[in-house]
């Protein structure tokens, strides 16, 4: 039995749900997002409280269960609060700022690197070594601030890099002499 699978997703005030089939979709004061489920689990709206159950018991079906719940919650949260990744950039000359919709980062290359912030995310910069993403959808913050620490992700001789704020990076010793 899946634990996550067994809870039902609470429907916060201000936010309306309509479930069509394996679609449901949500719309609340940050915007609107949709979620289409597999066959292997049925969905249900009563009682203010959106629940999953699996069609059998598959191993998909039951797979699929937890995750069909966990995206449906994401939905319910990214309309109400939004979601939100910090990360911070550490090494000398190693800075970020925004222009418009391209996020500056200079790395330690020999060139500046332009990064194209894509629609539906916001990128803020409060500090030349702080970069916020935010926005409604959980996978595309998520995936936006894993794209922007792959320019330099953190080494692990000095901690030079961008990590995500809180992260912490197992250090080596460097050569003995």
């Amino acid at each position: 039995m899946s634990r996550i699978g067994k809870k039902p997703v609470a429907v916060p005030a201000g936010v309306t749900t309509n479930i069509s089939g394996q679609k449901v979709e949500v719309k609340g004061p940050k915007g609107a997002l949709s979620f289409t489920a597999t066959d292997d689990v049925t969905i249900t709206l009563a009682d203010g409280a959106v629940t999953v159950q699996p069609r059998g018991t598959s191993k998909r079906a039951r797979q699929q269960w937890g995750m069909s719940r966990s995206m449906i919650e994401n939905l319910m949260t990214g309309v109400t609060t939004g979601f939100k990744k910090e990360l911070e950039i550490q090494g000398v000359g190693y800075r970020a700022a925004m222009q418009g919709n391209v996020l500056k980062l200079s790395l330690g290359y020999s060139h500046e690197v332009n990064f194209e912030v894509p629609q539906g995310v916001t990128v803020t910069t409060p500090k030349q070594t702080e970069i916020v993403v935010e926005g409604i959808d959980a996978q595309q913050v998520g995936q936006v601030a894993a794209n922007i620490r792959e320019w330099r992700g953190p080494e692990p001789y000095k901690g030079k890099g961008i990590r995500y704020k809180g992260e912490f990076i197992f250090r080596k010793e460097g050569k003995k002499k």
